[in-house]
């Protein structure tokens, strides 16, 4: 019953929200002499398909019914979170920057031209990237994925495509409105995740002077792919895909001016949430293009003693070699289908770790040594695995100090940038 109410009151609150501030939006475009498009020539060969309106109009039903498929009012709150955040920022981009959809659409008969009657009442061709309308589908489609039985997967995946087709197909909007949509639905999974506190939560910039040199020139990166998306789409509206590196960008600056490693979203088993994966795709590219640069000609991973490894982050393929991986980067996921027990400790890359973190990995070290081979590792394996392996030989009587420690780690044959106070004593 508290799920019904709760679920309640968020209905009634979003309904009238919504066409409030989508109409408000329109109506403020349509004030304006002359609002521009961004559709591609090859647009004009999608054809109109009038039956689409009904999958189109089926995501009514999904977002209400959402709201009360859920097992707790907590779950009720971070749905109606997501769809208020989505609803805010695509108002907001509509009203500083909207765009009109060019296609005008046949007359129509019967149950879909009442349909698109209705729609247009409402619903006028001004506000397009980013589509609502997928934007809202990234969140009930990974909201329902959740609670239907395996065999009904299948069927709801098939009829989220053919949502997400008809917002082509009807000609409510053109192809770019589609990704530019797909990241605003992400990023309101990614800014409210289910089971779990919002990575912007409890918000503190850092003491870290390095950090914050580093959270300065990702905000540099963000703000220049965003100035290359605003001018680039006066010549193409693709520009509008920088959108993409431009969000990575900025929400990794805020790991690293306060957020901290919470931004990945990554858990203990090394695997990191949907949203998360997608929204930092460009950054961890980035990740995994700097590890073969500065990793070439080395070996993937070294033995220091007793079977303990430090390396690079590694690939399906070497982790199954060990019976364990202690993982030490927040930033990449482990690899799919690995056969080795997988134990992370996200930490952000070139600043000191937690030394709780250090700690704590050092401990599970020695703890499933005895049980085969341990791979120690982060992005490069040049420090924050490094000083997992440091702590663990001093603290297990294998290094007299921190600086024996590092000398032992170089003696092995691994390159490492590792400060001996680095080391938890």
């Amino acid at each position: 019953m508290a799920v019904f109410r709760r679920a309640a009151l968020w209905l009634a609150f979003l309904a009238p929200f919504f066409y409030l501030s989508y109409g408000t939006a329109n109506w403020l475009a349509s004030q304006r002499p002359d609002v521009p498009n961004l559709a591609f020539g090859w647009e004009g060969a999608i054809p109109f398909l009038a039956w689409t309106i009904v999958p189109y109009w089926s995501i009514n039903l999904f977002y209400a019914l959402c709201l009360f498929l859920n097992d707790r009012p907590a779950e009720v709150d971070t749905l109606g979170r997501r769809y208020l955040a989505i609803q805010l920022v695509a108002v907001s981009c509509f009203v500083a920057f909207p765009l009109q959809a060019i296609f005008v659409r046949p007359e129509t008969h019967g149950l879909p031209g009442f349909m698109f009657a209705v729609l247009g009442g409402f619903d006028k061709p001004f506000n397009q990237a980013p589509s609502l309308h997928i934007a809202l589908l990234v969140v009930i489609w990974d909201h329902l994925r959740g609670k239907m039985p395996h065999a009904a997967r299948l069927v709801w995946h098939g009829w989220c495509f053919l949502i997400a087709l008809s917002v082509l197909t009807t000609w409510q909007h053109h192809s770019i409105d589609i990704p530019t949509g797909l990241l605003l639905g992400l990023f309101a999974a990614w800014l409210f995740p289910r089971g779990a506190a919002p990575p912007l939560a409890g918000f503190r910039l850092t003491a870290d002077t390095k950090a914050r040199k580093l959270g300065r020139y990702y905000l540099g990166a963000a703000l220049g792919f965003l100035a290359l998306a605003v001018f680039g789409t006066l010549h193409s509206g693709a520009a509008l895909l920088l959108t993409w590196p431009t969000l990575a960008m900025a929400i990794v600056a805020a790991g690293y001016v306060g957020a901290g490693p919470k931004i990945f979203q990554k858990r203990a088993d090394g695997r990191a949430s949907l949203a998360s994966r997608w929204l930092l795709a460009p950054y961890r590219l980035g990740v995994i293009a700097n590890i073969g640069w500065w990793t070439r000609g080395a070996p993937a991973a070294v033995e220091i003693e007793d079977g303990v490894y430090l390396g690079r982050f590694p690939t399906r393929r070497e982790a199954d070699a060990f019976a364990t991986v202690v993982d030490m980067t927040g930033e990449l996921c482990a690899p799919r289908r690995t056969q080795a027990r997988w134990h992370a400790f996200p930490s952000l890359d070139l600043v000191r770790p937690p030394p709780g973190s250090v700690s704590d990995a050092a401990r599970l070290v020695e703890t499933l040594r005895p049980e085969g081979p341990v791979l120690v590792c982060c992005a490069l394996g040049f420090q924050r695995s490094a000083a997992v392996i440091g702590t663990w030989l001093v603290a297990t009587g294998r290094a007299g100090d921190a600086s024996a420690a590092v000398a032992r780690i170089t003696q092995a044959g691994r390159r490492i940038h590792l400060q001996p106070d680095m080391i938890a004593t």
